[in-house]
């Protein structure tokens, strides 16, 4: 898994790192897409759409074969939807609402096959190995497994050290909007009880030695220090260029 090491060692580097999170639509075209623009990973999200899973498949398939790193995020940070996430050939998953270290150990279990986990593999993700033995799996996708568990509750911001400090954690990760909810300021990111939060999760990721994973305007947030960035959801970033150009169409129009 090239592309899951590769990213990995940029994840926690200085270097800024960027991707999209693709919730309102997908198909396997953009996986070229999002590579073709200079991103450096592509989310799939599953969590609140479910999208063709023969498109999923061939996204993270076109992923593996041109060495981009493909990632998915399940429904839910439950054992049986991160296993067949896992199935699907991704080299890594953004997992929500982690509260927990006993979370952790749930997908622990379902990414890492036995000793070290339970899950049982199968599906498109077995083209990641050239045979089932242990050790083929273990080289070749769990040691440069990608795992980024989201903080989006009170609850796991009382355990984002302990989260953070998990080896299975690549990196730490947040869901602003909905940690804004959990803490009663829907949606004010400029809150006081949301911006101690989000550092509360950076210094637990800074002390565990990792980089902090952040969904927003690329500009605003390196200025605000982050370096591993998602640019949003890319049918809402269309929509939005969009709009900026027929405004811009039309107002020259009417100035002409």
């Amino acid at each position: 898994m090239e592309s899951a090491r590769r990213l990995r060692e940029k994840i926690n580097s200085p270097e800024v790192v960027t991707g999209v999170l693709a919730t309102n639509y997908f198909w396997p075209g953009m996986v070229e897409l999002v590579m073709n623009a200079g991103l450096d990973y592509l989310i799939i999200d599953l969590e609140h759409l479910t999208h063709r899973t023969e498109f999923v498949a061939e996204g993270c398939a076109i992923g593996r074969r041109a060495d981009f790193p493909v990632l998915i995020r399940p429904p839910a940070a439950e054992f049986t939807p991160m296993r067949l996430a896992m199935d699907l050939g991704p080299c890594g998953l953004l997992v929500p609402y982690v509260e927990s270290v006993d979370t952790m150990r749930e997908i622990q279990d379902a990414v890492y096959l036995k000793p070290r986990g339970r899950r049982r593999p199968g599906g498109p993700g077995n083209a990641w190995v050239s045979d089932f033995h242990y050790e083929t799996w273990r080289k070749t996708v769990e040691d440069n497994l990608i795992i980024l568990p989201q903080i989006e509750s009170r609850a796991g911001l009382d355990q984002v050290e302990a989260i953070a400090a998990h080896p299975l954690t690549t990196a730490i990760a947040v869901g602003p909007y909905d940690l804004s909810a959990d803490l009663g300021v829907c949606w004010k990111p400029e809150a006081p009880e949301m911006k101690a939060a989000l550092q509360i999760i950076r210094a637990a990721g800074k002390a565990a030695g990792k980089n902090m994973w952040m969904i927003g305007s690329g500009p605003d947030l390196v200025a605000e220090g982050y370096t591993f960035l998602c640019l949003g959801e890319p049918i809402a970033s269309l929509q939005a260029k969009l709009g900026e150009m027929n405004r811009a169409a039309k107002d020259s129009a009417t100035s002409a």
